[in-house]
């Protein structure tokens, strides 16, 4: 199976950069393709899978013929084969690439100066980006719908006279972080009674909140349980988090052979994707038991009807 052949030339490519002495070297050029089918590939969690199923089924519904290599692994996997050729298509986030490229965020951090940086550190790379979308996966502040409405908490800015009394939950490297505790710290001068290390906006914050043992937890903006009254995202009125807009990094060479074939679907589907949509594709995944391919393929089919 090509996932096989990929994820091993990808695993021989960590060990080469990790190994020692003898460890095999990086060819200069793309492995040779045996088609002209499009590889579309996808980090390993849910909403990368998804994202990658809209981009590869929006691709197909223009007769672009596609292959998937979708939960491939890490980004320190996916971007080595994007660079080397074994991947044409990856939907990224502006943001966090740009970090794991080295490259400094802008200050502000705004979608569009993001996007420059990001472009400009994958050029060497061979690699363009195409449109960013309006749908974003940043950390996000939430609190009970209960707390908000009695302490009249709308942004991250209004914990300042209740923080001393409140219990924060996140991920145990949260005190640490820029865009965590410190974070919090220097830019909203905010100082907590008490931190309690979870889970990475995962079940155990989710949990934390219920059970009211912590009353401000860090999940992601795209978390699933954000739909609905249950939970209140706090705005970040100071602009703490970098732009984590959704984009796909697409190799220049598959670009310039497919030219507008390519983009226009691509684009089409960026333009149209939100913060919200992406809410609701991983709560019919992760909530309600929908493939990725499945919850893609009603969502597409919305677009259309739209």
């Amino acid at each position: 199976m090509r996932r096989c052949t990929a994820l091993g030339v990808l695993l021989l490519l960590v060990g080469a950069a990790c190994g020692g002495a003898e460890a095999p070297r990086v060819p200069d050029r793309p492995p040779s393709r045996t088609d002209d089918a499009v590889v579309v590939a996808s980090f390993d969690f849910p909403e990368s899978e998804i994202l990658g199923e809209l981009y590869a089924q929006a691709l197909e519904g223009a007769a672009v013929p596609v292959k998937r290599e979708l939960l491939l692994g890490p980004r320190e996997l996916v971007e080595p084969g994007l660079e080397q050729g074994l991947v044409d298509v990856v939907p990224e986030y502006l943001g966090s690439a740009l970090a794991y490229l080295g490259g400094e965020p802008p200050d502000p951090a705004t979608e569009e100066a993001t996007r420059e940086r990001l472009a400009a550190a994958f050029a060497p790379l061979d690699v363009r980006l195409l449109d960013p979308a309006p749908a974003e996966d940043q950390n996000s502040l939430v609190v009970t719908e209960g707390t908000a409405l009695v302490y009249d908490l709308r942004t991250t800015s209004d914990l300042a006279d209740v923080a001393p009394a409140f219990q924060f939950g996140g991920p145990p490297e949260c005190p640490d972080r820029l865009f965590c505790l410190a974070g919090l710290e220097r830019v909203y001068d905010l100082h907590f009674g008490r931190f309690v290390p979870l889970d990475s906006g995962g079940p155990l914050t989710v949990a934390g909140l219920r059970d009211q043992s912590i009353d401000v937890g860090v999940l992601f903006s795209t978390d699933p349980h954000l739909v609905g009254p249950e939970f209140v995202e706090l705005q970040d009125d100071r602009g703490l988090q970098p732009s984590e807009n959704v984009v796909p990094a697409v190799r220049a060479s598959v670009l310039e052979r497919w030219g507008d074939e390519l983009r226009r679907p691509l684009d089409a589907v960026s333009a149209a994707l939100t913060t919200e949509d992406l809410r609701e594709l991983n709560a019919q995944v992760v909530l309600h038991g929908d493939t990725p391919r499945q919850a893609a393929r009603t969502w597409l089919a919305q677009l259309a009807a739209a």
